[in-house]
Order: C-alpha cells, then structure tokens, then sequence
C-alpha cells in the first residue's frame, strides 16, 4: 500500500518506505522472494531510519516471513502481533443508525475540510494514544492524561498548516483516500475510519473513537459503512489489521475474517 505515495531503498533484504510529502511515515518490510532479513540489516536499516528522522518501524506478515519474528526481537526489536483481517462482502453487516451522531466523509472540495481533517487526525491521534483496551503498566502514566479526553481536547489541539491541508486535499480528490466520521450535534466529530486504495485494493486504517465517546458502536459502524462502500466502488480486497483479539472481535462482528498475523516492530525503548 505505501508504493504510491513513497520512493523505497533497499536494504540487503529489507525494503525501506520513504513517505513524499504529508502524511503518517511508513516503515521497513521484508523484500519478497528475498532471504529472511538478518539482524545486521534491521540495524543497518534502523540507522538509516534515523537519519531520515523516521521512527524505526518494521512491519509484515507472519505467515510469509516466519523466521523473522526471532530475528526482530534479536535484533533489540518489541513486536506487536496483531490480527490481520480481510473483508467478506457476504458477511458485512448493513448500514445502521449512529447513536446520538451522523455519519458523513469528509469532502476535500468543501468549505470545512481543513477543520474536518484537523477534527478527524486528532481523534484518531487521542484514540490511539489511549487504547480501550487496558494499557500495560509501563504505559499507564503515559496514557492517563488523555483517558478522558473529548472535544475540549480534541480542540486544543495545535491546527494543521496550509501545506499538509493542501496535499491532504489532493489525495483526498485522487479518491486514493477516503475518510468517514461520526459527528455528534453537541460534540462534533467523535469517530473516525479511513481507507487508502491503489487500484482495487484498499487498506482500513485509524479506526479511532474520542476516548469520552466510546462504547456507542461507532468504530464498528464506520468500518462497516467505509468498507461497503468501497466494495460498492469496486474495491476486490479491503483488509485491515486489529490492535488486539478483542478488537478483531469487533471487526469479525462486521463481517471481516482473520487470515493471518500482522507483525509491527520498534525499539523496545519506544513502547515505554
């Protein structure tokens, strides 16, 4: 998913994504058909990550480079093992109502798209910094100021500048990405989905609700919505990779199916 909108390197058997302009930095993965990476070559690729001022991700699936995951952790990588789910069309639940919201994508020719685009990133960067799930102990302190955290928060956060709104909004009016958000009357947005698509296969991405707006079903909802309009536009595979069990659980609620095992690597010292 990352070719379109990045040049590569690569490294021995490591292939290197490097992101051209604005966006979430991509990672290091496995070269098909090449040998398992050694560990000299994560670190290899670890300096180089820091010399671009990239954060030293590595990510890929299990089941294609098995060996790997010893490697990683060898090398002084932590390795997040994470669901890795794909769409059946037959099984995806219909479109329902929202509770207390509406749902809508965000429209790069409309007035509101920069204030829709700063809402949507800043409640996926608050959801994702403070899972639902219970964070580990180490992470606690970290996490706890954002808890709570709704649309005061999620307004304080400092605006995006005029160059990451415009090459947001061409991307966005490519069609290579499409955002879906529930918005509340009183809260504003509160949730949000994203798909980024090459061609017809499109990838699910910052599934994330306001902490203080959880557990009214909206992440389920958007997924669903976002994923059956894809298969709508024609998309053949929609895929997407889960945090946890529990959270593929929501996802299999849906109408996703595991196929395999995400691997998502940085320094240990990243996670702390």
């Amino acid at each position: 998913m990352p070719r379109p909108w990045a040049r590569i390197e690569e490294i021995g058997s490591l292939v290197l994504f490097i992101r051209e302009g604005e966006g979430w930095p991509y990672y290091a993965r496995p070269r098909p058909g090449s040998p398992t990476p050694s560990a000299a070559e994560i670190t290899e690729v670890r300096a180089r990550q820091r010399d671009l001022g990239l954060p030293e991700t590595f990510e890929w699936v299990h089941e294609t480079s098995p060996d790997l995951l010893a490697v990683a952790r060898s090398a002084g990588l932590d390795v997040l093992l994470a669901p890795l789910l794909v769409l059946d069309p037959a099984a995806l639940v219909p479109d329902l109502p929202l509770r207390d919201a509406t749902l809508r994508y965000l429209d790069p020719a409309g007035p509101t798209f920069a204030a829709d685009l700063h809402a949507s990133r800043t409640v996926s960067r608050l959801g994702f910094a403070a899972p639902a799930y219970q964070a580990p102990l180490e992470m606690a302190e970290k996490a706890l100021f954002i808890q709570g955290a709704g649309p005061t928060e999620r307004d304080a956060a400092e605006p995006l500048d005029a160059e990451a709104v415009r090459q947001a909004r061409e991307l966005f009016a490519s069609g290579a990405f499409l955002t879906a958000v529930a918005e509340s009357p009183a809260e504003g947005i509160v949730a949000t989905a994203t798909s980024q698509r090459d061609g017809d296969v499109a990838e699910v991405v910052g599934v994330a609700t306001l902490p203080s707006a959880r557990r009214r079903g909206y992440a389920s909802q958007l997924t669903a919505t976002l994923s059956g309009r894809l298969v709508a536009d024609d998309v053949d595979l929609v895929f997407l990779s889960a945090g946890d069990d529990d959270v593929a659980r929501l996802y299999t609620r849906v109408g996703f199916r595991r196929v395999g095992t995400a691997c998502i690597a940085e320094p240990a010292a990243a996670l702390l």
